[in-house]
């Protein structure tokens, strides 16, 4: 299945871009990207090593779904198939429904700048790795 293996590689490593951009400085939509609080505080503050180890992530899971589609050959272990056929879906199903508070479909922090974003864009994003993702493990 190659279309669905290049689209979620071309997403993550889409995304790892992003992150490398702001773990070198980069201000264009990092503080929408960030849960506040309701009074616009940020939870938490990303550091520069935390950012390029979510990159590493996210092109760690771009490599596992180019390898997947056939175009790359990486000769790793094949349990790394089964677990990132499971866990990659899962975390980003996971990350849709969100922490019930701040992040994603259920918070009930709304009204801030990240929670807009999250709405529109972040949460059904997620949702949608996640569903592509069952979709190639099902069918693989």
């Amino acid at each position: 299945m190659l279309f669905p293996n290049l689209l979620l590689s071309t997403v993550f490593f889409f995304l790892a871009a992003i992150h490398i951009y702001w773990a070198f400085g980069g201000k264009w939509g990092h503080s929408q990207a960030i849960p506040t609080d309701k009074d616009g505080n940020f939870i938490f503050a990303p550091g520069v090593a935390a950012t390029v180890i979510v990159a590493l992530g996210l092109s760690l899971f771009g490599l596992f779904y180019l390898n997947n589609s056939q175009l790359l050959s990486i000769n790793w272990p094949k349990q790394i198939n089964a677990i990132g056929a499971w866990a990659i879906p899962c975390i980003f199903v996971l990350r849709a429904l969100g922490d019930f508070k701040y992040v994603g479909a259920f918070k009930r922090v709304k009204g801030t700048e990240f929670a807009e974003m999250d709405s529109k864009f972040f949460s059904p994003l997620c949702f949608i790795i996640g569903i592509i993702g069952f979709y190639l493990l099902i069918n693989q």
